[in-house]
């Protein structure tokens, strides 16, 4: 991701996503960092490269990054966070099954970052529902 405020973003993920710096490196032109979880850095990264333009999504744009988090009250503690910090973009709310209980927050360059809990995919997700349309019967 291109980034305008760079510094600002690494820390956005550090503290709302767990994330740290696992590679980083500059040039005349450019600075760019991996972010990824500690003991994932072969599963996902995020690369921050600077000197991006600031995105003003608009509000019927859903497009996000979605993370699961361990449960309901890790999403409410980002939420309220979030809020507090004036970057709370969908407050919590439960939707039926693949969706689960999730807010959305802006990083400081305007990405839409979800944190949820419940769906098909990460914590709380129903044994066997990666690939199914519904949840597995317990």
């Amino acid at each position: 991701m291109h980034v305008n405020d760079f510094d600002a973003c690494i820390s956005f993920y550090e503290r709302y996503c767990g994330m740290s710096v696992c590679h980083q490196r500059s040039d005349e032109h450019s600075q760019v960092v991996w972010l990824c979880e500690p003991g994932k850095e072969r599963e996902f990264i995020i690369v921050v490269i600077d000197g991006g333009k600031s995105q003003a999504q608009p509000a019927d744009d859903f497009g996000h990054l979605g993370f699961a988090v361990e449960s309901d009250a890790r999403v409410d503690e980002l939420a309220s966070h979030a809020k507090s910090e004036g970057l709370l973009v969908w407050p919590p709310r439960r939707e039926p099954y693949p969706v689960g209980y999730y807010c959305g927050v802006r990083d400081p360059d305007g990405n839409i970052v979800e944190f949820s809990y419940g769906q098909p995919l990460g914590p709380g997700a129903p044994a066997g529902a990666a690939n199914s349309e519904e949840p597995a019967e317990e």
